[in-house]
């Protein structure tokens, strides 16, 4: 593999997700052993060159020789393109690479809901990205509309619930959100969106979860024990996350209580 040396990629040292891709860069052999630096260790002489508001919504490669800066998707198709060069070849075709443009936007936009991260409050710089309504509310539809959908399945396995329907799911899966939204009045817009964006990343996870079982109930028959136990396991997964995020995001604990007294009454409106 062919190494894109005097590069270095400025990532977000607090977001998990950003550490692994260029962690991932980094050991493969794509960039050298200085190819990625954190965003918060920008020396001065590079943050006269560097657009620093840029780099906080789309990752800066730094060409460190010739002192000029890419962001965003082209970064990264600058990286990868390097040692695969017909991906540069269709990644630069502009339908395509407006379309990447998007899903990286899509992605960095919602990256702290995604994957959150203790931030380092001791830095000088913070990487956080700009709050973009739009890609929240795209972020918030696309959990939706998979948690709907796979919880629609699952429930149709569950022998002793009554018939799912999508309309069934989808209001149980948006009724959470203005559940628990009603438990933080007092909390600004954006605290709400941020929260509502982490409770909805633990929604998608458990579909993920939940998923295997649906693709193997459509080969085999399985037990009813099988599936009610692993169910269970997910949700148990999800309060313990939700649990997690709670603490990240610094907000009343009792919301992973009330997440629970939502699922409780959910279960006996269904029942009856």
């Amino acid at each position: 593999m062919k190494t894109l040396e005097n590069q270095t990629l400025l990532y977000d040292e607090d977001c998990p997700l950003c550490n692994l891709y260029t962690t991932g860069f980094v050991k493969s052999g794509m960039l050298d052993e200085n190819g990625r630096k954190s965003y918060c260790q920008l020396s001065a002489e590079e943050q006269n060159f560097v657009d620093l508001k840029r780099a906080l919504n789309e990752i800066a490669l730094v060409d460190n020789k010739n002192k000029t800066v890419k962001y965003g998707i082209d970064s990264l198709i600058k990286v990868i393109g390097f040692s695969f060069p017909l991906i540069e070849k269709v990644a630069t075709i502009k339908p395509i690479h407006y379309i990447l443009k998007k899903l990286y936007s899509f992605v960095s936009y919602n990256r702290k809901v995604i994957i959150p991260g203790n931030a380092k409050e001791e830095n000088k710089l913070q990487c956080i990205p700009d709050f973009n309504y739009k890609y929240r509310f795209l972020f918030l539809g696309f959990a939706l509309t998979i948690t709907t959908f796979v919880l629609f399945g699952y429930s149709n396995l569950i022998l002793n619930f009554p018939k799912s329907t999508i309309t069934r799911e989808l209001i149980l899966a948006f009724g959470q959100i203005v559940f628990q939204s009603s438990f933080l009045f007092k909390f600004d817009r954006q605290t709400i969106l941020n929260y509502a964006g982490n409770l909805m990343t633990v929604s998608l996870m458990g579909s993920l979860i939940l998923t295997p079982i649906l693709i193997l109930s459509q080969i085999v028959q399985l037990p009813q024990m099988i599936i009610l136990g692993w169910f269970g396991v997910t949700v148990l997964i999800m309060f313990l996350e939700h649990f997690r995020r709670i603490k990240i995001l610094k907000l009343p604990f009792y919301l992973s209580f009330t997440w629970v007294l939502y699922r409780i009454l959910a279960l006996i409106l269904i029942l009856n």
